[in-house]
């Protein structure tokens, strides 16, 4: 057994390390977090080079960049992309389909998990907190993976969006979509950025202590629903966003980093300016495609 004050002696130092970490639940979600976005951006960042580098001039604003970029790509990252990539997906659209879920799920990985870490993070100081007075707590991982599924589900609905506008424009779901279609996706961004639905969720990710503190609890099943709620705002703040990576192509990987620290920045800054300069800026966009396109 370990000695009084929790030191391990006993055991090796991978061992000790090990007892550390499970016992600071804060550190070891953090670890997760860090792991989880890192892999994500360096699976984007290598499909992202890969894209422009087979497409060149079809992956969106900034993306000439990309090709001088050394970033090989694994077989493995090489057949997904190649699945992303197909034009005519009626023949495979299972695989292409459950290719470009993953695809979005690892975007909102790397894009939302940024901007929900404060939440996170106040979930562990209450969890933390709570143990010190020698109660029991649900592990932050837990409501991290309700959170989660969230995103998950809402990845499955845009690749399938991304199939219906595949097959309808008959080029590869990872080029930008011009014309009405993008100006469109871009008006709706635009416009939900002055919606009020989008501002009650936003106050809600803002403010995330009163609502983790007053529905505290020791069951597991409540903390996955309350991670639960946690995305379902996270996703009413930023699904219009989401949209945008339709109009500078879904492999933009500056676009994906522009956007991840906007969403961030934006749930951290209080009032609505940010929200409503963003929705102008893609108003104006949107207008510059319907121009260009006419």
């Amino acid at each position: 057994m370990a000695d009084d004050n929790g030191s391990f002696e006993n055991l090796d130092r991978a061992g000790q390390v090990t007892a550390s970490v499970v016992r600071r639940p804060r550190f070891a979600v953090n670890l997760v977090l860090a792991l989880a976005v890192s892999l994500s951006w360096f699976v984007l960042i290598a499909m992202s080079v890969r894209s422009a580098t087979v497409a060149p001039g079809e992956s969106g604003p900034g993306a000439e960049l990309l090709p001088s970029m050394p970033f090989p790509l694994p077989a493995f990252l090489e057949q997904f992309l190649q699945l992303c990539l197909t034009p005519n997906p009626v023949g495979g659209s299972l695989a292409s389909y459950a290719a470009l879920s993953l695809m979005w799920f690892l975007m909102a990985l790397a894009m939302m998990l940024p901007s929900a870490a404060p939440m996170i993070r106040t979930y562990c100081e209450i969890a933390d907190t709570a143990r010190a007075r020698g109660e029991k707590v649900v592990h932050p991982l837990v409501l991290v993976a309700g959170y989660l599924l969230v995103w998950l589900v809402a990845s499955l609905g845009f690749a399938g969006l991304s199939l219906g506008v595949q097959a309808m424009a008959a080029t590869p779901a990872l080029t930008p979509v011009q014309g009405m279609a993008g100006a469109a996706a871009l008006i709706v961004a635009g416009l939900y950025q002055f919606s009020g639905l989008k501002e009650a969720c936003l106050k809600k990710c803002r403010n995330p202590f009163t609502t983790l503190f007053s529905r505290w609890s020791t069951r597991p099943s409540r903390i996955f629903r309350l991670g639960i709620d946690q995305g379902v705002w996270c996703l009413g703040c930023c699904w219009g966003l989401m949209l945008v990576m339709f109009a500078a192509g879904l492999m933009n990987v500056f676009w994906m980093a522009l956007l991840a620290l906007f969403t961030t920045v934006e749930k951290q800054v209080d009032g609505r300016f940010p929200g409503r300069v963003a929705g102008a800026i893609l108003l104006v966009w949107a207008a510059a495609l319907l121009l260009i396109s006419a």
